[in-house]
């Protein structure tokens, strides 16, 4: 049976993941994409369809653009 440590330990691990930043990372874009688009409406358009836009206007740029910082540093 795991501990409450053990369930702390595997957050932290999430956390050092190079895949869970990056998924963060985009997720945090998505709900700014949603921020900005809702101000735009005058009201709330919801996560489904801030994740479809960002994902058909802004995605591929910002895909490259952590690319390319990536290989920048290493």
């Amino acid at each position: 049976m795991k501990s409450h440590n053990d369930s702390d330990e595997g957050i932290k691990l999430s956390e050092r993941s190079p895949v869970y930043r990056e998924m963060m990372a985009e997720r945090s874009k998505i709900m700014e994409h949603k921020w900005l688009e809702s101000e735009k409406a005058g009201s709330d358009i919801g996560y489904e369809k801030a994740l479809f836009s960002w994902v058909r206007h802004h995605r591929t740029h910002w895909l490259k653009f952590r690319r390319d910082r990536y290989m920048r540093k290493h």
